[in-house]
């Protein structure tokens, strides 16, 4: 039996009937926020994630400014390559930045076996005081990227749009490049574990550069992997699979024990509901650049998409992050527009 003052969210992924869908946003706690901005001017990036008190303050801060049904915990993908001893920088307006990238097999056998209790330690932390924070209001969310997105930036070394090197060392290298998917899938199983014993209601997995890989390649070297983690935590706690543009493996996806999946604004709700034999709870999947429509367009829209999906077997979300140019009373349009659906 839920404590939660709100337990939407858990409804929803548990398949049980609700009266209306949840609602939450990919990278709610964030750069949309005026007031996240002010930390932002004072702490630089790794120094907000590692700091548990700046972390813990930045979960809330939607909860209670745009009214959501569920809080993700503020940090980033890339502390696995940091635990992995991989050097991450986190360049202003650039992004993320590996000086030495991993690109031979030499480098990823020299990766060694980490405790992730002991390197991660700030992570749960903000998990301990964020649950505090929240006081049961809603349900907390953990996350982590999926191996084949985490290995993108170890042997690309940076943000692409087409991670040219990344399959390049796959393609040229598969040995090596299985031994680097297989040590991240440990580590973030290990990680993902623990912040599931330190509180966390539910986990997503983001696959983000999954879209890039073809079908075949897909299996591979990012599904492979994502199952060995799915498999590890779902009799645990739920777990959400959210492949960016990887609406072709829906049908792979849906076979696995994951409480929800993800889907980008590039399926139709249709599709998406075929593809996973209506089975599988849908959590998505709103364009993020929409939420700079005028008000009313994003109600009317916000709508269309739950008119779409259905309310049963939902969660509404955004298709991918939110966009760091979205005026915050847009967000809580949509987020109302959701709330107040009939």
């Amino acid at each position: 039996m839920s404590t939660y003052k709100n337990d939407l969210f858990l409804k929803a992924l548990a398949g049980e009937k609700v009266n209306r869908p949840p609602v939450w946003m990919m990278r709610q706690a964030g750069r949309y926020l005026p007031d996240f901005m002010k930390l932002k001017a004072k702490y630089s990036f790794f120094e907000r994630v590692e700091t548990p008190e700046l972390a813990t303050e930045i979960t809330v801060m939607p909860i209670h400014q745009v009214g959501v049904d569920a809080a993700i915990l503020f940090s980033d993908i890339l502390v696995i390559p940091q635990a992995l001893e991989v050097e991450v920088q986190m360049v202003p307006g650039k992004g993320p930045y590996i000086p030495n990238p991993i690109r031979t097999m030499e480098q990823v056998q020299a990766i060694p076996d980490i405790d992730v209790k002991d390197r991660l330690s700030y992570v749960y932390q903000a998990i301990d005081m964020t649950k505090d924070a929240l006081n049961d209001e809603v349900p907390l969310i953990g996350f982590a990227g999926s191996p084949w997105t985490i290995l993108c930036y170890m042997v690309e070394g940076q943000g692409s749009k087409t991670f040219d090197q990344a399959k390049e060392f796959c393609y040229s290298q598969p040995e090596a490049a299985h031994l680097l998917l297989q040590k991240i899938t440990d580590a973030t199983i290990a990680y993902l574990k623990e912040k599931r014993a330190h509180g966390c209601d539910a986990i997503q997995v983001f696959d983000s550069w999954g879209g890039l890989l073809s079908p075949m390649d897909y299996e591979t070297f990012s599904l492979q992997y994502i199952r060995q983690i799915v498999d590890a935590l779902h009799t645990e706690v739920p777990v959400i699979v959210f492949g960016k543009g990887c609406w072709f493996a829906l049908e792979q996806m849906a076979q696995m024990p994951v409480s929800a999946l993800g889907v980008d604004w590039t399926i139709t709700p249709q599709m998406a509901r075929e593809f996973t034999s209506f089975k599988t709870t849908l959590q998505g999947n709103f364009d993020p650049a929409r939420l700079l429509s005028p008000i009313p367009e994003i109600e009317r829209l916000a709508k269309q998409m739950v008119d779409d999906f259905g309310t049963y077997k939902y969660v509404a979300n955004l298709g991918h992050g939110i966009l760091p140019n979205v005026p915050v009373d847009h967000a809580k349009a949509f987020v109302n527009a959701i709330k107040n659906y009939e």
